[in-house]
């Protein structure tokens, strides 16, 4: 296997382990702490919104203009829409879902689409999750392999993996409440973040084979990326925010913040 798809391979490993941490907490919370998990999406979306610039849409960007025939504002915008698109279409898929769960009322028809909807969404999320980590970690390969290089990969699958503890949570926490033992639940909470090593080894080894397909992959994970944290995170980041209401905004400042730093500090 290749050096750096067995890279990627190991980070999104990585995310796939603190989803399984966040499925865990099933085992010593009934719920989580909501200041808490406001400040770990927010952060989480800080990261991800700061990575999709600096690691992901600028080296599409320098990519492109050395590589690609088309200029290369329109190889990265056409890379980024499609990745939006990819990540909307993955919402249509399971909001239709959900609409068709719900219509059965019946045995329990509404506690299946619950738990149904729960996995589904966390698990499509978690695709474009691992592409943007394996690309991340391919894209090495044709580059100079610098240490702002290493560190912007590596700081793409920290942002993603630690939004990926409170999703694992989102999905066994409700699962328990709905009946289901801590073993099951945790059991199904983890199993949600199974996709992204598989998406990762596939991101990677696209662009470690294929070098023309790099600058749309790069930009395509940055729109994905993108959508998440806008449409998904920081909205959740931002409910029940009353008693400490600068408490997610913090983490979103923070994360990005910190990976500015790491960025510009390395670069």
């Amino acid at each position: 296997m290749d050096k750096y798809v067995l890279m990627a391979l190991i980070a999104t490993l990585g995310t796939w382990l603190l989803t399984a941490l966040g499925a865990g907490a099933v085992v010593f919370f009934k719920s989580p702490r909501p200041e808490l998990l406001n400040l770990l999406l927010g952060f989480a979306s800080g990261v991800m919104i700061a990575a999709s610039f600096w690691s992901l849409l600028q080296p599409a960007i320098e990519r492109a203009e050395i590589h690609s025939r088309m200029p290369a504002y329109l190889v990265v915008t056409i890379g980024f829409l499609l990745g939006a698109i990819f990540m909307w279409g993955s919402d249509k898929i399971v909001t239709r879902t959900r609409a068709r769960l719900t219509e059965n009322k019946e045995a329990g028809g509404s506690r299946i689409s619950r738990i149904v909807m729960l996995i589904l969404s966390i698990t499509l999320h978690n695709i474009p999750e691992g592409l943007a980590v394996g690309v991340a970690f391919g894209a090495l390969k044709n580059g100079s392999f610098s240490a702002e290089e290493i560190s912007g990969a590596v700081t793409i699958a920290l942002g993603i993996g630690l939004q990926n503890f409170p999703e694992g949570a989102a999905v066994s926490l409700p699962l328990r409440r709905e009946g289901f033992s801590r073993r099951r639940s945790f059991i199904y909470g983890q199993a949600s973040g199974m996709v992204e090593p598989v998406a990762g080894v596939l991101g990677a080894l696209l662009v470690v084979y294929v070098e023309a397909i790099l600058p749309y992959a790069l930009a395509f994970a940055a729109g994905a990326m993108i959508l998440v944290a806008v449409h998904e995170l920081i909205p959740e980041c931002q409910k029940n925010k009353d008693a400490k209401p600068y408490f997610s905004t913090m983490g979103i400042v923070t994360g990005f913040a910190l990976m500015m730093l790491l960025d510009v500090m390395l670069g």
